[in-house]
């Protein structure tokens, strides 16, 4: 069967948006690692992987809830709602899943962790998304 150019279209469309998919969970789960090693190196407890591991497991366990609870596999650049969604659901959870498996928790802790959270989850979005509707020929 020979297709034509239009009937690859869609096809292409979904490429394309598996690849914005890989992009932003690739960036979600390295800004989480850094957030992690950040923590860890101001608070001198050693910046290693299993110890930037241990301490970001909780808020990459609460982004990939995020990550389905938004269904961000189809926007993932979409600052809102799916940024939002995944920011909450990491603080939440990730705060939660800490506190339930023996880790501190400090009110300047939650305050710091949201704005730290909130500028790398949504401030890659903002960021990505512009990029790609800049490239992009029908933006």
């Amino acid at each position: 069967m020979i297709l034509s150019g239009s009937e690859n279209l869609p096809r292409l469309e979904i490429m394309t948006n598996l690849n914005r998919v890989r992009l932003q969970a690739s960036l979600d789960a390295l800004l989480l690692l850094a957030f992690a090693a950040i923590g860890r190196a101001s608070h001198d407890h050693g910046v290693n992987i299993p110890g930037i591991l241990q301490t970001a497991w909780p808020f990459l366990a609460g982004a990939a809830i995020g990550w389905a609870a938004a269904q961000a596999w189809k926007q993932p650049q979409r600052v809102w709602p799916t940024g939002a969604i995944v920011w909450a659901a990491t603080l939440a959870l990730g705060m939660i899943l800490r506190v339930a498996t023996g880790g501190g928790f400090a009110l300047s802790f939650l305050l710091v962790a949201g704005i730290f959270l909130a500028v790398f989850l949504l401030g890659s979005r903002a960021l990505t998304g512009a990029l790609l509707r800049r490239r992009s020929p029908s933006a």
